[in-house]
């Protein structure tokens, strides 16, 4: 087998191939012939899939310095080395299935890399400096340990898939509802109890998947025309969870995020000074929201400065953006169009938000 290996990257280096398979090889190092002499400076992809590879050499990117696709599925790799950074012209580097517990913040400085796949390791976080690979289209942590995901995701302007299934998701960050590519999002089997109110805002997010999020009571009702996944949701409340922020109408309770700070009813007629102020603010700097400079640091609270930046979410009715305070509504999903997909699966319900009663009582969901 290893002068079988030998010969085959031996013929490599001298025709000078562009792909290189060493997939189901038995691989327990990085074969020390790809990295004598110039390395191979020709190859552009690698398949090294299926190995028992535990480690890669701090030297990849100087020995192949032109790789555009790297596949290391179901290897045993713990550690990917700060180096792989160099690898300034890789565009999909594929590292599911191996004993990943930690990524690089370098995987920041791939400004090439469009697909990213890590699903099926051990990560607990990811760094923010995956919100630096402006070209990234897909990226993929399904079946890891992740309690959260990174705030500077939503500078991943062209991410198109998002795929986070299996992990200890309880939220999913507000400023991925500004990703103005996003296609597809899919966060089953995660412990959600809410989605942000702006989710579906955008027409480019076609297909969400939140199943099997025992906790998740309600879905934004931006998604009601959107392709949805949601069977095994909305589980029986627990007691201690009775506490939770809720609306209530006759005999209905709908339990809100934890995130509204304060609750409207159709009794109410004057907002909180708070969100009045919020309001007049966001309407006065909208034009220069992206900077903000014209405020000094100490003209608003930092958490005030980053509401500005992303509001809780707008109004179903008219657009308003929403900070403090929200007025729902609530429609049972037998009365939606995606109805009929789910056939008594879940028992989550559409959520419309309105930014006064007066929104509320003239909103409907099909309008």
């Amino acid at each position: 087998m290893a002068s079988e290996l030998c010969k085959t990257i031996s013929v490599a280096r001298q025709e000078k191939h562009k792909n290189l398979f060493l997939n189901y090889k038995n691989l327990h190092h990085f074969p020390v012939e790809m990295l004598k002499d110039g390395g191979l400076q020709h190859l552009e992809r690698l398949y090294m899939k299926r190995n028992s590879l535990t480690s890669l050499p701090e030297n990849l990117a100087q020995k192949l310095p032109n790789l555009v696709e790297l596949y290391l599925h179901s290897n045993s790799l713990a550690v990917i080395p700060e180096a792989i950074g160099s690898l300034a012209k890789l565009q999909c580097l594929d590292l599911s299935d191996n004993a990943l517990k930690v990524v690089c913040p370098e995987i920041g400085r791939l400004r090439s890399l469009r697909h990213l796949r890590l699903a099926n390791n051990q990560l607990q976080l990811l760094p923010p400096e995956i919100g630096d690979l402006k070209e990234l289209q897909t990226l993929d942590v399904s079946a890891n340990r992740l309690l959260t995901l990174p705030e500077r995701l939503h500078l991943c302007l062209a991410l198109q898939y998002l795929t986070a299934d299996c992990n200890h998701l309880c939220h999913v960050p507000r400023h991925l509802c500004q990703l103005p590519s996003l296609n597809e999002l899919s966060m089953a089997g995660n412990r959600l109890a809410f989605l942000p109110l702006d989710l579906g805002r955008s027409r480019e997010l076609q297909y969400v998947y939140v199943d099997n999020n025992r906790s998740l009571k309600g879905l934004p009702s931006y998604l009601y025309n959107k392709v949805i996944g949601c069977s095994g949701c909305g589980a029986p409340l627990h007691i201690p969870e009775v506490k939770l922020l809720s609306f209530s109408s006759g005999e209905l309770t709908v339990f809100l995020p934890t995130e509204v700070k304060a609750i409207g009813t159709a009794s109410d007629r004057v907002l909180p000074l708070q969100e009045l102020a919020m309001r007049r603010l966001h309407h006065t700097c909208h034009t220069l929201l992206k900077d903000l400079n014209f405020l000094s640091p100490i003209s608003l609270p930092k958490s005030l400065l980053e509401l500005l930046h992303c509001p809780l979410g707008h109004c179903h009715r008219c657009s308003e953006p929403m900070f403090t305070i929200v007025y729902p509504k609530l429609f049972p999903l037998r009365e939606t169009p995606m109805a009929g997909l789910h056939q008594g699966r879940t028992a989550v319900s559409f959520v419309a938000y309105c930014c006064s009663s007066q929104c509320l009582q003239t909103f409907h969901l099909l309008s």
